[in-house]
Protein backbone atom coordinates (compact mmCIF):
# COMPACT_ATOMS: atom_id res chain seq x y z
CA UNK A 1 0.00 0.00 0.00
CA UNK A 2 2.77 2.35 1.13
CA UNK A 3 4.57 2.06 -2.43
CA UNK A 4 1.15 2.56 -4.53
CA UNK A 5 0.49 5.72 -1.64
CA UNK A 6 3.63 7.29 -3.11
CA UNK A 7 2.91 6.92 -6.77
CA UNK A 8 -1.24 8.57 -5.62
CA UNK A 9 1.10 11.21 -4.24
CA UNK A 10 3.43 11.41 -6.88
CA UNK A 11 0.10 11.82 -9.62
CA UNK A 12 -1.69 14.57 -7.88
CA UNK A 13 1.86 16.24 -7.19
CA UNK A 14 2.02 16.12 -11.46
CA UNK A 15 -1.24 17.18 -11.78
CA UNK A 16 -0.94 20.49 -9.14
CA UNK A 17 2.88 21.02 -10.87
CA UNK A 18 2.57 20.01 -14.34
CA UNK A 19 1.70 23.76 -15.77
CA UNK A 20 4.91 25.21 -14.73
CA UNK A 21 6.40 22.50 -16.75
CA UNK A 22 4.93 24.39 -20.22
CA UNK A 23 6.80 27.55 -18.47
CA UNK A 24 10.38 26.80 -18.16
CA UNK A 25 12.52 29.47 -19.00
CA UNK A 26 9.76 32.05 -18.65
CA UNK A 27 9.96 34.84 -15.62
CA UNK A 28 6.56 34.24 -14.45
CA UNK A 29 6.08 31.03 -13.02
CA UNK A 30 3.58 31.12 -9.75
CA UNK A 31 4.88 29.10 -6.77
CA UNK A 32 2.77 26.11 -6.10
CA UNK A 33 0.66 25.81 -2.96
CA UNK A 34 -1.04 23.02 -1.90
CA UNK A 35 -4.60 23.25 -0.98
CA UNK A 36 -6.33 20.07 -1.32
CA UNK A 37 -6.45 17.35 2.23
CA UNK A 38 -4.25 14.41 0.58
CA UNK A 39 -4.26 12.87 3.97
CA UNK A 40 -8.17 13.16 3.57
CA UNK A 41 -7.75 11.82 -0.21
CA UNK A 42 -5.51 9.01 0.99
CA UNK A 43 -7.92 7.95 3.81
CA UNK A 44 -10.34 7.27 1.93
CA UNK A 45 -8.60 5.80 -0.89
CA UNK A 46 -7.39 2.95 2.37
CA UNK A 47 -11.02 3.03 3.64
CA UNK A 48 -12.24 1.75 0.53
CA UNK A 49 -10.06 -0.18 -0.43
CA UNK A 50 -10.28 -2.37 3.31
CA UNK A 51 -13.81 -2.24 3.79
CA UNK A 52 -15.75 -1.95 0.51
CA UNK A 53 -17.72 -4.76 -0.22
CA UNK A 54 -16.13 -5.36 -3.25
CA UNK A 55 -12.63 -6.05 -3.61
CA UNK A 56 -11.73 -2.43 -5.88
CA UNK A 57 -7.76 -2.57 -6.68
CA UNK A 58 -5.84 0.90 -5.70
CA UNK A 59 -5.04 1.26 -9.43
CA UNK A 60 -9.13 1.52 -10.12
CA UNK A 61 -9.77 3.65 -7.27
CA UNK A 62 -6.50 6.13 -8.28
CA UNK A 63 -8.23 5.93 -11.56
CA UNK A 64 -11.35 7.62 -10.44
CA UNK A 65 -10.52 9.83 -8.36
CA UNK A 66 -8.28 11.22 -11.65
CA UNK A 67 -11.25 10.86 -13.56
CA UNK A 68 -13.55 12.54 -10.75
CA UNK A 69 -11.07 15.53 -11.22
CA UNK A 70 -11.45 16.26 -15.15
CA UNK A 71 -15.65 15.39 -14.25
CA UNK A 72 -15.43 19.27 -12.70
CA UNK A 73 -13.60 20.23 -15.85
CA UNK A 74 -14.58 21.42 -19.19
CA UNK A 75 -14.84 18.58 -22.14
CA UNK A 76 -11.71 19.27 -23.50
CA UNK A 77 -9.87 18.82 -21.00
CA UNK A 78 -8.39 15.32 -19.76
CA UNK A 79 -6.08 13.36 -18.47
CA UNK A 80 -3.65 11.20 -21.46
CA UNK A 81 -1.75 8.23 -20.82
CA UNK A 82 1.48 7.66 -22.67
CA UNK A 83 -0.63 6.32 -25.41
CA UNK A 84 -2.72 9.20 -25.87
CA UNK A 85 -0.18 11.67 -25.40
CA UNK A 86 1.85 10.00 -27.94
CA UNK A 87 -1.33 9.88 -30.58
CA UNK A 88 -1.94 13.88 -29.92
CA UNK A 89 1.73 13.94 -30.72
CA UNK A 90 1.90 12.06 -34.23
CA UNK A 91 -1.43 14.06 -34.56
CA UNK A 92 0.42 17.75 -34.37
CA UNK A 93 2.67 15.68 -36.99
CA UNK A 94 0.23 14.77 -39.42
CA UNK A 95 -0.04 11.04 -38.58
CA UNK A 96 -1.81 9.07 -36.26
CA UNK A 97 -3.73 5.72 -35.72
CA UNK A 98 -7.14 6.04 -35.36
CA UNK A 99 -11.20 6.59 -36.63
CA UNK A 100 -10.21 9.68 -38.13
CA UNK A 101 -12.89 11.62 -36.07
CA UNK A 102 -12.70 14.70 -34.15
CA UNK A 103 -15.14 14.80 -31.56
CA UNK A 104 -16.94 16.73 -28.40
CA UNK A 105 -18.83 16.20 -25.32
CA UNK A 106 -20.90 18.39 -23.97
CA UNK A 107 -24.61 18.12 -22.23
CA UNK A 108 -23.55 14.28 -21.76
CA UNK A 109 -23.49 13.74 -25.13
CA UNK A 110 -20.90 12.89 -27.80
CA UNK A 111 -20.84 15.37 -30.46
CA UNK A 112 -19.04 14.57 -34.27
CA UNK A 113 -17.27 18.02 -34.31
CA UNK A 114 -15.56 16.74 -37.95
CA UNK A 115 -14.17 13.83 -39.90
CA UNK A 116 -10.44 14.25 -41.27
CA UNK A 117 -10.68 14.08 -44.93
CA UNK A 118 -9.91 10.31 -46.32
CA UNK A 119 -10.40 8.84 -42.80
CA UNK A 120 -12.63 5.87 -42.12
CA UNK A 121 -15.09 8.26 -40.40
CA UNK A 122 -15.48 10.85 -43.65
CA UNK A 123 -16.05 7.56 -46.02
CA UNK A 124 -18.43 6.39 -43.91
CA UNK A 125 -20.46 9.59 -44.47
CA UNK A 126 -20.18 11.17 -40.59
CA UNK A 127 -20.67 14.65 -41.16
CA UNK A 128 -20.06 17.86 -38.37
CA UNK A 129 -22.83 18.10 -36.08
CA UNK A 130 -24.22 14.42 -36.04
CA UNK A 131 -24.52 13.08 -32.63
CA UNK A 132 -23.46 9.32 -31.63
CA UNK A 133 -26.36 7.78 -29.74
CA UNK A 134 -25.11 4.57 -29.27
CA UNK A 135 -21.64 2.95 -29.53
CA UNK A 136 -21.40 -0.72 -29.90
CA UNK A 137 -24.86 -1.01 -29.19
CA UNK A 138 -24.82 0.74 -25.68
CA UNK A 139 -26.63 4.01 -25.51
CA UNK A 140 -24.86 7.18 -24.98
CA UNK A 141 -26.21 8.48 -21.12
CA UNK A 142 -24.07 10.91 -18.59
CA UNK A 143 -23.43 7.89 -16.83
CA UNK A 144 -21.89 5.97 -19.49
CA UNK A 145 -19.93 8.67 -20.82
CA UNK A 146 -16.38 8.14 -19.71
CA UNK A 147 -16.67 4.57 -20.07
CA UNK A 148 -17.74 5.15 -23.68
CA UNK A 149 -15.26 7.22 -25.01
CA UNK A 150 -12.47 4.81 -23.09
CA UNK A 151 -14.08 1.88 -25.41
CA UNK A 152 -13.34 4.25 -28.52
CA UNK A 153 -9.65 4.64 -27.49
CA UNK A 154 -8.88 1.67 -26.75
CA UNK A 155 -10.61 -0.20 -29.76
CA UNK A 156 -8.52 1.66 -31.85
CA UNK A 157 -5.26 0.57 -29.56
CA UNK A 158 -6.60 -3.05 -30.24
CA UNK A 159 -6.86 -2.27 -33.92
CA UNK A 160 -10.92 -3.00 -32.80
CA UNK A 161 -14.03 -1.79 -35.15
CA UNK A 162 -16.37 -0.02 -33.54
CA UNK A 163 -19.74 0.26 -34.43
CA UNK A 164 -22.13 3.65 -33.98
CA UNK A 165 -26.08 4.59 -34.35
CA UNK A 166 -25.44 8.18 -35.25
CA UNK A 167 -28.43 10.76 -35.13
CA UNK A 168 -27.84 13.30 -38.25
CA UNK A 169 -27.53 16.58 -37.27
CA UNK A 170 -30.60 18.92 -37.52
CA UNK A 171 -32.63 15.99 -38.58
CA UNK A 172 -34.58 12.68 -37.11
CA UNK A 173 -32.31 10.63 -39.60
CA UNK A 174 -30.51 7.55 -37.75
CA UNK A 175 -27.92 5.43 -39.38
CA UNK A 176 -25.77 3.25 -38.41
CA UNK A 177 -21.95 2.82 -39.43
CA UNK A 178 -19.01 0.57 -38.70
CA UNK A 179 -15.38 2.03 -38.35
CA UNK A 180 -12.30 0.03 -38.63
CA UNK A 181 -9.43 2.16 -37.28
CA UNK A 182 -6.48 2.76 -39.73
CA UNK A 183 -3.15 4.58 -40.08
CA UNK A 184 -4.85 8.45 -40.76
CA UNK A 185 -2.28 11.19 -42.69
CA UNK A 186 -3.21 14.39 -42.26
CA UNK A 187 -2.02 16.86 -45.10
CA UNK A 188 -2.66 19.98 -43.78
CA UNK A 189 -2.16 22.16 -46.99
CA UNK A 190 -3.76 21.17 -50.15
CA UNK A 191 -3.75 23.81 -52.88
CA UNK A 192 -4.58 24.16 -56.60
CA UNK A 193 -5.07 27.19 -59.21
CA UNK A 194 -8.91 27.40 -60.13
CA UNK A 195 -10.13 28.74 -63.57
CA UNK A 196 -9.75 32.50 -63.53
CA UNK A 197 -6.45 32.75 -62.22
CA UNK A 198 -7.68 31.83 -58.56
CA UNK A 199 -5.96 30.42 -55.96
CA UNK A 200 -7.24 27.49 -54.04
CA UNK A 201 -5.94 26.30 -50.63
CA UNK A 202 -7.75 23.82 -48.05
CA UNK A 203 -6.21 23.86 -44.76
CA UNK A 204 -7.58 20.66 -42.67
CA UNK A 205 -5.80 21.33 -39.77
CA UNK A 206 -3.08 23.20 -38.00
CA UNK A 207 0.44 21.08 -37.93
CA UNK A 208 3.61 21.73 -36.49
CA UNK A 209 4.51 22.49 -40.31
CA UNK A 210 1.32 24.10 -41.85
CA UNK A 211 2.97 27.59 -41.85
CA UNK A 212 5.67 26.76 -43.58
CA UNK A 213 3.96 24.54 -45.92
CA UNK A 214 1.77 27.43 -46.71
CA UNK A 215 4.47 30.02 -47.36
CA UNK A 216 5.93 27.27 -49.45
CA UNK A 217 2.63 27.57 -51.82
CA UNK A 218 2.06 31.42 -51.67
CA UNK A 219 5.81 31.45 -52.82
CA UNK A 220 5.37 28.94 -55.95
CA UNK A 221 2.50 31.51 -56.54
CA UNK A 222 4.65 34.38 -56.61
CA UNK A 223 4.70 34.97 -60.19
CA UNK A 224 1.20 34.21 -60.84
CA UNK A 225 -1.11 36.46 -61.39
CA UNK A 226 -3.63 35.92 -59.50
CA UNK A 227 -7.24 37.37 -59.48
CA UNK A 228 -8.18 35.78 -55.65
CA UNK A 229 -7.79 32.98 -52.83
CA UNK A 230 -10.00 30.89 -51.46
CA UNK A 231 -9.14 29.57 -48.39
CA UNK A 232 -11.17 26.77 -47.13
CA UNK A 233 -11.09 25.98 -43.80
CA UNK A 234 -14.43 23.99 -43.68
CA UNK A 235 -14.32 20.63 -41.39
CA UNK A 236 -11.53 21.89 -39.71
CA UNK A 237 -11.16 21.10 -36.33
CA UNK A 238 -7.86 23.55 -35.51
CA UNK A 239 -4.94 22.36 -33.89
CA UNK A 240 -2.50 24.31 -33.06
CA UNK A 241 -2.97 28.16 -32.32
CA UNK A 242 0.61 29.36 -32.96
CA UNK A 243 0.02 28.18 -36.39
CA UNK A 244 -3.50 30.06 -36.64
CA UNK A 245 -1.78 33.26 -35.77
CA UNK A 246 1.37 32.58 -37.67
CA UNK A 247 -0.90 32.37 -41.10
CA UNK A 248 -3.88 34.74 -40.18
CA UNK A 249 -0.15 37.30 -39.87
CA UNK A 250 0.96 36.14 -43.60
CA UNK A 251 -2.38 38.18 -44.62
CA UNK A 252 -2.65 40.69 -42.42
CA UNK A 253 -0.34 44.13 -42.06
CA UNK A 254 -1.96 45.43 -39.12
CA UNK A 255 -4.44 44.93 -36.64
CA UNK A 256 -5.07 42.32 -33.62
CA UNK A 257 -5.18 39.02 -34.58
CA UNK A 258 -6.50 37.32 -31.23
CA UNK A 259 -6.70 37.96 -27.39
CA UNK A 260 -6.49 35.35 -24.87
CA UNK A 261 -7.22 35.35 -21.06
CA UNK A 262 -7.05 33.26 -18.28
CA UNK A 263 -5.66 32.94 -14.63
CA UNK A 264 -1.86 32.64 -15.10
CA UNK A 265 -0.16 35.51 -16.19
CA UNK A 266 1.13 34.11 -19.27
CA UNK A 267 -2.33 33.08 -20.58
CA UNK A 268 -3.15 36.84 -20.85
CA UNK A 269 -1.58 37.81 -24.19
CA UNK A 270 -2.88 40.00 -27.27
CA UNK A 271 -1.12 38.81 -30.33
CA UNK A 272 -0.39 42.12 -33.28
CA UNK A 273 0.11 41.22 -37.09
CA UNK A 274 3.69 42.13 -38.14
CA UNK A 275 3.93 44.95 -41.47
CA UNK A 276 5.57 41.77 -43.66
CA UNK A 277 2.37 40.00 -45.81
CA UNK A 278 2.21 37.63 -48.65
CA UNK A 279 -0.51 38.01 -51.54
CA UNK A 280 -0.61 41.76 -50.31
CA UNK A 281 -3.92 43.32 -51.99
CA UNK A 282 -5.45 40.08 -53.46
CA UNK A 283 -9.19 39.64 -52.61
CA UNK A 284 -9.65 36.44 -50.29
CA UNK A 285 -12.17 34.42 -49.16
CA UNK A 286 -13.03 32.12 -46.33
CA UNK A 287 -15.08 29.05 -46.17
CA UNK A 288 -16.23 28.00 -43.18
CA UNK A 289 -19.20 25.29 -42.17
CA UNK A 290 -19.93 24.19 -38.88
CA UNK A 291 -17.37 21.21 -38.44
CA UNK A 292 -14.28 24.63 -38.54
CA UNK A 293 -13.78 24.98 -34.92
CA UNK A 294 -11.03 26.10 -32.81
CA UNK A 295 -8.18 28.00 -34.45
CA UNK A 296 -9.69 27.76 -37.53
CA UNK A 297 -12.15 30.00 -36.14
CA UNK A 298 -9.21 31.92 -34.81
CA UNK A 299 -7.39 32.82 -38.76
CA UNK A 300 -11.23 33.20 -40.12
CA UNK A 301 -12.24 35.57 -37.32
CA UNK A 302 -9.09 37.81 -37.62
CA UNK A 303 -9.18 37.70 -41.63
CA UNK A 304 -12.91 38.86 -41.23
CA UNK A 305 -12.96 41.89 -38.42
CA UNK A 306 -9.74 42.83 -40.07
CA UNK A 307 -11.22 43.58 -43.30
CA UNK A 308 -9.25 41.21 -45.11
CA UNK A 309 -11.67 38.83 -46.42
CA UNK A 310 -15.02 37.90 -46.71
CA UNK A 311 -16.54 34.78 -44.76
CA UNK A 312 -18.56 32.38 -47.01
CA UNK A 313 -20.65 29.56 -45.78
CA UNK A 314 -22.70 28.51 -42.16
CA UNK A 315 -21.81 29.74 -38.64
CA UNK A 316 -18.78 27.72 -37.45
CA UNK A 317 -18.52 25.52 -34.31
CA UNK A 318 -17.48 27.85 -31.55
CA UNK A 319 -15.12 26.78 -29.59
CA UNK A 320 -13.25 29.70 -27.83
CA UNK A 321 -11.00 27.86 -25.47
CA UNK A 322 -7.50 27.02 -25.50
CA UNK A 323 -6.04 23.77 -24.82
CA UNK A 324 -2.26 22.91 -23.21
CA UNK A 325 -0.48 19.33 -22.92
CA UNK A 326 1.16 19.47 -19.99
CA UNK A 327 3.59 16.21 -19.06
CA UNK A 328 3.34 14.62 -15.63
CA UNK A 329 6.37 14.06 -13.74
CA UNK A 330 5.40 9.94 -14.25
CA UNK A 331 5.54 7.37 -17.16
CA UNK A 332 4.78 9.35 -20.23
CA UNK A 333 1.53 10.68 -19.16
CA UNK A 334 0.33 14.54 -20.02
CA UNK A 335 -3.15 16.39 -18.91
CA UNK A 336 -4.35 18.03 -21.70
CA UNK A 337 -6.36 21.36 -19.71
CA UNK A 338 -7.98 24.24 -21.12
CA UNK A 339 -5.93 27.27 -19.66
CA UNK A 340 -7.49 30.17 -21.76
CA UNK A 341 -10.04 31.57 -23.59
CA UNK A 342 -9.69 33.80 -26.23
CA UNK A 343 -11.45 36.49 -28.36
CA UNK A 344 -11.84 37.94 -31.77
CA UNK A 345 -10.28 40.93 -32.35
CA UNK A 346 -13.32 42.83 -32.35
CA UNK A 347 -13.52 41.38 -28.32
CA UNK A 348 -15.99 39.23 -29.10
CA UNK A 349 -16.14 36.13 -27.67
CA UNK A 350 -17.54 32.87 -30.03
CA UNK A 351 -17.88 29.91 -27.58
CA UNK A 352 -20.84 28.13 -28.06
CA UNK A 353 -21.91 30.49 -30.77
CA UNK A 354 -19.59 30.63 -33.36
CA UNK A 355 -18.42 32.75 -36.34
CA UNK A 356 -21.30 34.41 -38.49
CA UNK A 357 -20.54 34.46 -42.16
CA UNK A 358 -20.34 37.54 -44.02
CA UNK A 359 -22.86 35.50 -46.90
CA UNK A 360 -24.56 32.80 -44.94
CA UNK A 361 -25.32 29.57 -47.65
CA UNK A 362 -26.19 26.36 -45.82
CA UNK A 363 -24.65 23.71 -48.32
CA UNK A 364 -23.28 20.73 -47.68
CA UNK A 365 -19.22 20.47 -47.86
CA UNK A 366 -19.44 17.69 -50.61
CA UNK A 367 -21.21 17.49 -53.91
CA UNK A 368 -25.16 16.52 -53.84
CA UNK A 369 -25.37 12.61 -54.00
CA UNK A 370 -21.68 12.03 -52.58
CA UNK A 371 -20.41 11.01 -49.43
CA UNK A 372 -16.91 12.05 -50.31
CA UNK A 373 -14.13 15.02 -48.55
CA UNK A 374 -13.94 17.87 -50.40
CA UNK A 375 -9.98 16.93 -51.09
CA UNK A 376 -10.46 13.84 -52.87
CA UNK A 377 -7.08 11.58 -52.58
CA UNK A 378 -7.42 11.35 -56.85
CA UNK A 379 -8.33 14.43 -57.76
CA UNK A 380 -8.59 18.02 -55.99
CA UNK A 381 -9.48 19.99 -59.21
CA UNK A 382 -12.24 17.64 -59.80
CA UNK A 383 -13.71 17.55 -56.16
CA UNK A 384 -13.38 21.50 -55.92
CA UNK A 385 -14.97 21.71 -59.60
CA UNK A 386 -18.57 20.04 -58.11
CA UNK A 387 -18.64 22.28 -54.95
CA UNK A 388 -20.97 25.04 -54.67
CA UNK A 389 -19.69 26.41 -51.94
CA UNK A 390 -15.98 26.92 -54.03
CA UNK A 391 -18.28 28.48 -56.91
CA UNK A 392 -19.93 30.58 -54.74
CA UNK A 393 -16.32 32.16 -53.93
CA UNK A 394 -15.34 32.20 -57.33
CA UNK A 395 -18.52 34.20 -57.82
CA UNK A 396 -17.16 36.86 -55.37
CA UNK A 397 -14.13 37.31 -56.30
CA UNK A 398 -15.11 37.59 -59.98
CA UNK A 399 -17.37 41.01 -58.32
CA UNK A 400 -14.40 42.23 -56.90
CA UNK A 401 -12.42 42.32 -60.10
Amino acid sequence: MSQTLRYFCCIFIGLALGLSLTLVGQEHTQQYKPRINYPMLLDVIDTIETYYVDNVSEEELIEAAIEGIFLKLDPYSSFLDKQSFADVQDSNNGEYFGFGVEIATDNDQITIVTPFAGSPAAKAGIKPGDRVIKLNEQLVTADKLEKLLKQIKQHSFDKLPIKLEILRANSQEIYTVTLSPSIIAINSVEAEILDNQIGYIRLSSFQENTTPKLVKQLSAWQNTNLSGIILDLRNNPGGLLDQAITIADLFLDKGRIVSTEGRFFDANSDYYASPQTMATNIPITVLINKGSASASEVLAAALQENGRATVIGQTSFGKGTIQSLIPTLMDGNAIKLTIAKYTTPNGKDIHSKGIEPDIKITLDTVSEGENMPIIATNSLRESVAQDKLVSSAIAWIKEEN
